[in-house]
C-alpha cells in the first residue's frame, strides 16, 4: 500500500528549487551582456542584433555616400520603410499611399509621353508636360477626400483605389487631348469621392423611399375607366 504523504501532490506555496534563485538580485546590464548566458535571452539575442545594426548601418552610409542621387534613394527607401513599419496595423491608409503612388508614377509617365509624342510631331504643339501637376494634386484629393469623410460607408483605401484607377484612365485620355485629361480625372474623381461618400449614400436612400411613396401613391389611385 503506497503512502499517502508521497502521494501527496506539492503546495502551490512550496518554492522549487529551480525558483529559488529568482529572488537573487538581478546583474547589471553590461556584466549579463558580457556573460552571454544560454538562459538569458535577453543578452543572447543583443549581441547579434548589434552586429548586424552595425553592418546595416554601414552599408546604408557606404551606398549613400556615393552620389547625390544614390543618398536621395536611400533617404526615401528609409521614410518608406519607416512609414510601412508606422502604418503596418492600419491596412486601408497603406493601401491607399501605395496606390496614390503608384497612380502619381502612371499618370506622370503618360503625361511625359503624350508630352514627347506632340513635340516630334509638331513643334509649335502645346507642351501639356506641366499637367502631370495636375493628376498628382488630384490624387491627393482622393487620398484626403477618403478620410475626410467622418463615417465612411466602406473601405476607405477601395475609395482611394477606385478614384486613382480613373484618374489613370483620365491621363491616358490625356495624351490624346490634352485638354480634357485633367478636367474628366477631377471629374472621376469627385464622382467616386461622391458615390462612396455617407452623404450620396444618404441622398441615395432618401431618393429610394421619395420613388417608393411615389409608386405606393400611384398603385392605390383608381385607375381610369
Amino acid at each position: 500500500m503506497a503512502d499517502p504523504k508521497r502521494t501527496r501532490p506539492a503546495r502551490s506555496g512550496t518554492v522549487r528549487p529551480d525558483t529559488a534563485g529568482s529572488t537573487t538580485p538581478p546583474r547589471p546590464l553590461l556584466r549579463r551582456f558580457l556573460h552571454q548566458e544560454k538562459n538569458d535571452t535577453w543578452a543572447v539575442r543583443l549581441l547579434p542584433r548589434i552586429v548586424f545594426g552595425v553592418a546595416a548601418l554601414y552599408t546604408v552610409i557606404t551606398l549613400a555616400s556615393q552620389s547625390g542621387s544614390s543618398f536621395v534613394a536611400v533617404v526615401t527607401v528609409l521614410l518608406l520603410g519607416l512609414a510601412l513599419w508606422v502604418l503596418r496595423h492600419r491596412t486601408q491608409l497603406l493601401l491607399a499611399l501605395g496606390m496614390s503612388i503608384l497612380a502619381i508614377a502612371f499618370t506622370g509617365y503618360f503625361s511625359a509621353v503624350g508630352d514627347a509624342a506632340r513635340t516630334s510631331e509638331d513643334a509649335n504643339a502645346t507642351v501639356t508636360g506641366t499637367a502631370a501637376f495636375g493628376y498628382w494634386a488630384l490624387a491627393g484629393m482622393a487620398l484626403l477626400g477618403a478620410w475626410m469623410v467622418k463615417d465612411h460607408p466602406g473601405r476607405r483605401g477601395v475609395t482611394v483605389v477606385l478614384a486613382d484607377v480613373i484618374l489613370v484612365i483620365a491621363s491616358v485620355v490625356g495624351m490624346f487631348l490634352p485638354e480634357a485629361g485633367v478636367p474628366l480625372g477631377f471629374l472621376g474623381v469627385l464622382g467616386v469621392l461622391a458615390v462612396r461618400g455617407s452623404r450620396a449614400k444618404a441622398v441615395a436612400g432618401r431618393a429610394g423611399r421619395v420613388f417608393g411613396r411615389l409608386r405606393t401613391r400611384k398603385a392605390s389611385d383608381p385607375t381610369d375607366s
